[in-house]
């Protein structure tokens, strides 16, 4: 049987973005990747359960947009059922290169506040999360999307947690050979979203 792609998306920082600038804003808004069913269910407190549904609300909007449905196509059909995954991470990358066009924080600034932040969380996380939390703080993933390199580190590292995952290997290389045709898509899609979803910036931690 062949390896299903990634259900979580992994767009960690667009998502954080777009969050209220708040600290269980920001943890439900990467929760939103981990909590699955009905938000009333997941024992979390208002704000949290807030960001979770925006979360889900930025994923629809991007699934069913026509630019980023046109960008999948472009993947060969072979690496066609991981191109979402592939095209988070690069989305987050281009974002991370060109943080200073979009936020008025450096982004090793925010970085540091969304990981104290997170670290602070008092309330029960999902074990998955909390697996990965000390990870992502550590390598600093936010910043480290800045790179081609650390987009790169990020899909290699969920492939080795695929069952096969060649065909997400297979995807990222075609980021490397469609960088420029990618990074195109992303200047055409972030201002749609960022009009749908016009939080970012808004009332930030001093």
């Amino acid at each position: 049987m062949a390896a299903a792609a990634p259900a979580a998306t992994v767009n960690f920082l667009a998502h954080l973005y777009l969050s209220p600038p708040l600290p269980e804003a920001w943890l439900g808004s990467l929760l939103g990747d981990f909590v699955k069913g009905p938000v009333e269910a997941a024992g979390v407190g208002p704000a949290v359960a807030d960001a979770i549904r925006l979360h889900r609300a930025v994923d629809r909007f991007t699934d069913a947009h026509a630019t980023v449905l046109a960008a999948k196509a472009r993947f060969a059909p072979g690496a066609r059922r991981f191109a979402g995954v592939v095209l988070d991470v690069a989305f987050d990358h281009f974002l991370a290169r060109d943080w200073q066009r979009h936020h008025h924080l450096p982004l090793e600034r925010f970085a540091s506040q969304v990981y104290a932040a997170l670290q602070r969380a008092p309330q029960p996380l999902p074990e998955r999360f909390t697996g990965m939390l000390p990870h992502m703080v550590s390598q600093d993933w936010l910043v480290s999307y800045r790179e081609p390199a650390g987009a790169q580190r990020a899909l290699q590292g969920m492939s080795r947690r695929l069952t096969r995952g060649t065909g997400l290997l297979a995807a990222a290389a075609e980021l490397h050979a469609r960088y420029s045709d990618i990074e195109a898509d992303f200047h055409r899609f972030f201002p749609a979203l960022r009009s749908a979803f016009p939080m970012a910036g808004e009332n930030p931690i001093a």
